[in-house]
């Protein structure tokens, strides 16, 4: 077998599968994918362009205007300090991507070399690391977050690191299991016979095959991710006040929900539309990058 041979007998990586002209055309027919993606696009773009799309400073307190019900002038009514709930919706949107995009950059490369090697090396690496990560699963992901949330203090970068520290077991547990599969193909096999090194074959042959599925997971999490920093915030572990984080909104809100149902109302469903629409996208990519998913 030649290096040609070899070269040619790799499957497609997932920056070609993304880009090809199928992937979008397998996209467009299925419907609630892509909602979810213009969904996904349209708050990415809302939190980009908070500055110009907010009508009100987010933390400015107008107290005779407020708990003032939607209209047009407060297209989402105002909270007990007459501060805009639309503005502040609109500034919480940074808030949120950022922690969601901050630990999926975190937990995927953590959670795909501790499978990758796991699964590549087995025997006594396999199980020092996955009963590591046993003892991780074991606690409630969200109990876990708030004793480290509690034990470093409250904060937006505290949220980050407690979610962070919670949501890598099950991407390694995923990149473990593709990566038995794959140290046994035939194009790996083919490599070790021209004498490629360990670290040769986990970078360039073993975790590119496993990407997929940990892209496909890391964006189901990103809901988990979602309503996770939400209630850190409604507890008071997030982003501290003024800070306008959905969450901490809900909470400041819960004691008016009887008469002023608009002031819990609207960051729930923020956060309800930004939990599904992450969900919807993770089920389509699964079925569109995964070919067991794949439809005839």
């Amino acid at each position: 077998m030649t290096k040609a041979d070899l070269t040619g007998a790799r499957r497609p990586s997932l920056l070609h599968r993304f880009l090809t002209l199928p992937f979008w055309s397998a996209l467009r027919r299925e419907p609630l994918g892509f909602a979810g993606v213009i969904v996904l696009a349209l708050l990415v773009l809302v939190a980009l362009s908070a500055p110009l799309l907010a009508p009100y400073d987010p933390n400015r307190q107008v107290l005779d205007s407020s708990l003032l019900s939607p209209s047009s002038s407060h297209w989402a009514g105002t909270d007990e300090f007459g501060r805009d709930i639309f503005s502040r919706l609109v500034w919480g949107a940074r808030l949120t991507l950022r922690t969601v995009f901050s630990v999926s950059a975190i937990v995927g490369p953590i959670g795909l070399i501790i499978g990758v090697v796991a699964g590549y090396f087995g025997g006594r690496v396999d199980a020092v690391l996955m009963r590591l990560t046993d003892i991780v699963l074991s606690f409630p992901s969200l109990v876990l977050a708030l004793a480290f949330a509690a034990a470093i203090g409250p904060g937006l970068n505290t949220a980050i690191v407690a979610i962070s520290l919670t949501s890598w077991p099950p991407i390694a547990r995923l990149a473990r299991a593709e990566a038995l599969v794959v140290r046994n193909s035939d194009y790996v096999s083919a490599a070790r016979m021209y004498d490629a090194s360990n670290l040769r074959l986990l970078t360039l042959y073993i975790a590119p095959m496993c990407i997929p599925s940990v892209v496909v997971r890391l964006t189901l999490n990103m809901a988990t991710i979602t309503l996770t920093a939400a209630s850190l915030g409604f507890l008071g572990l997030g982003a501290q006040p003024p800070a306008p984080e959905w969450g901490a909104m809900i909470s400041a809100g819960r004691k008016y929900m009887i008469d002023y149902w608009w002031v819990a109302v609207m960051p729930g469903l923020a956060i309800l539309l930004t939990s599904l629409a992450f969900n919807v996208v993770g089920d389509t990519l699964r079925d569109i990058l995964d070919p067991r998913h794949e439809r005839g």
